[in-house]
C-alpha cells in the first residue's frame, strides 16, 4: 500500500498532523509513505516508521509550488491520499481512495481527526532515533540535575512573552518546585531566533545553549529527557507535547482552543485581554506546579 500524506508547511501544524500519520501507520503497518511538506518541517519526519520519501517544497506566490509537487507524484497510482492542506492537487492525482481537509471547528487534531472519520483525535508523537538521543545524551549535566526547557521565540512579535518573565519563573522553579534544575534554552536556527532568546541567554549564564545547534529529531530527543517545557506558542512547543514532556504552551493573540499544546502531560496558559504581556508568572508558575503533580 502506498499513501501520499500532503501536510504543512509550518512546523507547529505538521507535528500535529503526525498524531493522524502514527494512526495511518498503525493500521497499515506495511504501507509505504511519502509525506509532502514545507522545508521548516523536514526534521518532524525523518526518523518516521514507514517513510518511502520526503517531498520537499517552498511556498511560491500564486500557489505555484503545486506543480512541480504534482508532477513528482502524479505518475504513481497511490492507495490513498490524505491532504491536510486541502489542496485541488489532491484531486488531480490518480487515487483508490482520498480525504481532503476542509474547514472546520475544534481543536486542530480533533479537525485532523474528521478527515478519517475517526472518533478520537489521535495525539501527535515525536520520532527520533537512537543515534539522536545518543547525540544529546553528553548535553544533560553530568550530575543528573534535571533540565527546565525554555522557548522563548516564535515567529510573531505579539506571540512573545517576555524574557525577563521565563528568566524569573525559571528562578522561582528551581529555588523551590524543581530543586537545583538546569535552564536550556532552545530556538530555531538563524539571527532572527537568536536575537530573540538573547536576553534569556545572557540572564541565565548557566544554560545549555541550544539555539539552532540540534537537527528536529535531536531537539525532540532532548526534550523527551527534560522534566518540564516552557514556551511560547510554537512549533517547538508542539514538538514538546508530542515528545511526552510536561508541557507549558504559552497564548495571547493565538486561539488556544485551536492550538493548545497536544501531549500526555500539556497545558496552554492564556493571557486575560489576548497579550502575552497579561500573562504572569505568578499564573505560570501556579500551572507549572500543578501540570507537575497531576
Amino acid at each position: 500500500m502506498r499513501i501520499l500524506f500532503i501536510t504543512a508547511n509550518r512546523l507547529g501544524d505538521a507535528v500535529l498532523s503526525t498524531g493522524l500519520l502514527h494512526h495511518l501507520i498503525q493500521t497499515h503497518p506495511t504501507a509505504r509513505i511519502t509525506v509532502a511538506c514545507g522545508p521548516v518541517a523536514e526534521g518532524v519526519f525523518q526518523r518516521m516508521p514507514n517513510l518511502e520519501r520526503i517531498v520537499v517544497f517552498s511556498k511560491q506566490p500564486y500557489g505555484r509550488h503545486w506543480l512541480p509537487l504534482w508532477g513528482t507524484t502524479v505518475t504513481r497510482r497511490w492507495d490513498l491520499v490524505v491532504d491536510i492542506r486541502g489542496s485541488a492537487l489532491s484531486w488531480l492525482i490518480p487515487t483508490r481512495r482520498r480525504a481532503v481537509m476542509r474547514p472546520a471547528t475544534g481543536h486542530k487534531t480533533t479537525q485532523l481527526a474528521q478527515l478519517l472519520g475517526l472518533e478520537t483525535a489521535p495525539s501527535p508523537v515525536a520520532w527520533f532515533a537512537p543515534q539522536d538521543a545518543a547525540h544529546v545524551a553528553g548535553l544533560f549535566p553530568a550530575t543528573g540535575a534535571p533540565v527546565i526547557a525554555l522557548a522563548p521565540t516564535a515567529n510573531w512579535a505579539p506571540k512573545i512573552w517576555p524574557p525577563e518573565r521565563f528568566v524569573a519563573l525559571f528562578q522561582r522553579l528551581a529555588s523551590s518546585h524543581i530543586p537545583g534544575a538546569v535552564p536550556a534554552v532552545i530556538a530555531g536556527p538563524g539571527e532572527f531566533e537568536a536575537a530573540m532568546a538573547r536576553p534569556v541567554l545572557r540572564a541565565l549564564p548557566q544554560a545549555i545553549d541550544l539555539v539552532g545547534r540540534l537537527s528536529l529529531p535531536e531537539i525532540a530527543a532532548f526534550l523527551a529527557r527534560s522534566s518540564l517545557f516552557v514556551g511560547n506558542d510554537s512549533g517547538l512547543m508542539h514538538l514538546a507535547a508530542a515528545s511526552g514532556t510536561p508541557t507549558l504552551g504559552l497564548f495571547g493573540p493565538t486561539d488556544a482552543a485551536e492550538y493548545a499544546p497536544s501531549g500526555p502531560r500539556a497545558v496552554a496558559v492564556a493571557g486575560v485581554d489576548a497579550s502575552m504581556a497579561s500573562i504572569s508568572v505568578d499564573a505560570v508558575e501556579e500551572a507549572a506546579v500543578r501540570l507537575l503533580t497531576a
